[in-house]
């Protein structure tokens, strides 16, 4: 016959030991981890890119449920110099479950050279949004590389039921009011106008307010799983989109003092 006090104690040995073993809901929003991603590479980013003429970055996204091609990706970016940062399009998740975003964190933060997220409309399913901000940041954000301003905007306006203020006209007028540190813009968003996911009532006029920034070089995006080169609305604004990581290649940009060149890199 077992003793009261052993059996208690076997109790509590199983209760204490059994804590690991507890699985948390799926879209609970606990995070393990760094988080704030995007504020520390931005101060990395423009640290390190401060004075330079010629600026270098890779663009991808929608790496996901493709953890093995994005791991093969953060291998093939460690074996170049010459690229100064990367910028993830979005769609890091796949249904905006935790573990999603800290499987893609973990192995992003692989990279020797920094990097920063957009979200996604993937990224927003379920509590999406809240584990989006916690581990990267503010769904709406720019920084300075040289002299070039990059204006990332949520441009997922479809999965908020124009709820939210996407895009964020507010925002996109507070950045172009201070154009006084530096003289060309890039745009970044994870849908372009036109798509699916955009607000199209507001398409024209989203790209008429992104073409007040001093010198708009091209836009880009994700969201479409291939390559494009889009001249939207007709007027030499390029709107170039990366493909998802399942087809293992990724955009390399080069800005100068005499405009700008890209390339895609198959690994």
């Amino acid at each position: 016959m077992i003793k009261r006090g052993v059996l208690i104690g076997l109790c509590l040995g199983f209760l204490l030991t059994g804590c690991d073993l507890i699985e948390y809901h799926p879209y609970d929003v606990r995070i393990d981890g760094e988080t704030n991603i995007n504020l520390k590479n931005i101060e990395k980013i423009q640290q390190q890119c401060a004075g330079k003429d010629t600026i270098r970055f890779a663009f991808m996204g929608d790496s996901q449920r493709w953890y093995d091609e994005t791991a093969d990706f953060v291998k093939h970016i460690n074996k170049q110099d010459s690229i100064d940062f990367v910028i993830h399009g979005g769609d890091i998740s796949d249904f905006g479950i935790t573990k999603e975003f800290l499987w893609i964190r973990d192995i992003m933060q692989g990279l020797r050279i920094p990097y920063v997220a957009l979200i996604g409309n993937h990224d927003i399913l379920g509590n999406g949004k809240e584990v989006f901000e916690q581990v990267y940041g503010d769904e709406n954000f720019a920084f300075i590389a040289g002299n070039t301003k990059f204006v990332c905007m949520n441009t997922n306006a479809l999965e908020y039921d124009y709820s939210h203020p996407v895009p964020d006209f507010d925002f996109i007028s507070r950045e172009a009011a201070d154009s006084a540190r530096y003289s060309k813009t890039v745009a970044v968003m994870h849908v372009k106008p036109y798509d699916d996911q955009f607000n199209n009532n507001v398409a024209r006029l989203f790209h008429a307010e992104i073409k007040k920034f001093p010198s708009l070089q091209f836009a880009l995006h994700a969201h479409n799983h291939k390559l494009q080169t889009t001249d939207v609305f007709k007027d030499g604004i390029i709107y170039y989109g990366c493909a998802s990581m399942k087809q293992r290649n990724y955009m390399v940009f080069t800005l100068t003092t005499n405009g700008y060149s890209y390339e895609v890199v198959n690994y």
